[in-house]
This record gives C-alpha cells, structure tokens and sequence, in this order.
C-alpha cells in the first residue's frame, strides 16, 4: 500500500522554505511481551534510524520483554499506568488514574510500575509517565513530581511546557488508528489533513513547536493498511529535510 501526503507535504515545503525544523519523537504503548509484531515495530523504527519509546504495561511484564529490548539500540521504555485496567464507572471514559479512587492507592501502584520497569529495563526506563487511556487525574499530575517522574506524556498539543510544578509535558499527537470505528486505519485524506493543520498551527506560532511532535502507534492491535500508512509518514516527514528526531530524555535534559 502506496499512500502519499500531498498537503502535509506542501506545507513541509513551507517549513523548509523559511528554515524551520521540527523536533519529531515516536511512542508506541502497550507492550507486555515480545512478539512478531513487536519485532516489526522495531525493525521499521530501526529502518528510520528512529528512537523508540515504549510504553510498558508493568504489573504483566516479562522477562522476556526485557531481555528483547535490552537488546534493542535506541530504544526507551516509559510507565504506562500498573495493570491498564479500567477504573471508571459505567457511562464514563476509561482512566487507570481518574479522579475514581484515593489518590494514595494511586500513587503506590505509580511508584511500584515505576520501580518494576527499572528492575526489568535499567537505565532504559525513563522517569517518564503515560497514563492508560491518555487521562489521569490533576492531583496525579501534580504529585508526579514527588515519586521521581520528570515528565509525563498522553495526546492531543499541550497548552504549557510544563503539567505542574517541575514535571514537563511531552505529548503525542498523531495516531492514525480509526479507534471509535472499531480499528483499522482512519481515512489516509483526513490524517493528512490533521497532520497538516498541525503542521500549520506549529509554524504560525498558535501550537508549540518546542514540544516534540508525537507520533503514537500501538503495534499488538495495527492492520497492514496502518502499517503501511505508518511508514508513509515518518518517511514524509524526513524525507522533507525539516523532520529531526528527539526524545523525552532531551527534553528533560534540556530543561
């Protein structure tokens, strides 16, 4: 599956015609164990010289994962909640970390998937939280900070560079999963368009451009077609010459 970008590509044209650059960071979320898929996720970001940031489910971790990515060259691991489990009530948007339970048994299970990922991972798990879902609780948020995270990370332009006192926010942005259709890739003509509105929004001044543009895959649920479409992107961005790749890490180093 061939896909072009035609509008994201027009306005990439813009940015290196007035000389901007785009920092670019990739997070892929929910590995637990390796698997053939992973192995493909790891072979495309390797294909792209991308460093790869995973979120890790902690509580059902292997060893095995561990070992797998250890392995791995430019390659991160990041909290992702403790179990991924829903904690919301009927009627509600899933959270892990909502305002749906005391806050202290919050924390704990934080500061155990914390410290379970530096067992397993080292000096590859980053002080860097994802919550399940993309949601968590402000007063989370706001404690982050005290249990050794330096930054967190969920979706959508953040409005500041910073979620709460000392703690960065390192979002994604770009996911192209058709998640209320039930999977699959959404229309490739309205993930260009997205992509360039927030292109356009970054190099007019009404989005930050100094937060890393997020690219968000899930690598145990992609389609071919997704896939495809994945590698259609990346290869747009840096083929364009405006595209350089980052992480959280220099982020938090650079702050």
């Amino acid at each position: 599956m061939t896909v072009t970008l035609p509008a994201a590509s027009a306005e990439l044209a813009h940015w290196r015609g007035e000389g901007l650059t785009l920092p670019i960071w990739w997070r892929d979320d929910d590995a637990i164990a390796p698997t053939s898929v992973l192995e493909r996720l790891l072979a495309l970001a390797g294909q792209f010289d991308a460093p790869l940031h995973l979120a890790v489910i902690p509580e059902p971790a292997t060893g095995e994962l561990a070992d797998r990515v250890t392995s791995a060259s430019s390659t991160f691991v990041l909290t992702h909640g403790w179990r991924h489990t829903n904690h919301a009530p009927p009627g509600e948007k899933k959270a892990e970390f909502g305002p749906h339970r005391p806050l202290a048994a919050m924390l704990d299970d934080i500061v155990a998937g914390h410290r379970r990922l530096g067992d397993l991972f080292g000096e590859q798990a980053l002080p860097v939280f994802t919550p399940p879902w993309n949601r968590i609780a402000q007063d989370v948020v706001n404690a982050l900070p005290t249990i050794g995270f330096s930054a967190v990370s969920t979706f959508t332009p953040r409005t500041s560079t910073f979620a709460a006192n000392g703690l960065l926010q390192v979002n994604t942005h770009f996911d192209p999963i058709a998640w209320k259709s039930g999977g699959g890739l959404l229309e490739p003509s309205l993930l260009d368009a997205q992509l360039t509105r927030e292109l356009q929004a970054r190099r007019t001044g009404s989005a930050d451009n100094a937060e890393p543009y997020g690219l968000l895959t899930h690598h145990l649920v992609q389609d071919d077609a997704t896939w495809s479409f994945t590698a259609s992107v990346v290869e747009t961005l840096l083929r364009s010459g405006v595209a350089r790749w980052t992480s959280p890490l220099d982020e938090i180093a650079g702050n």
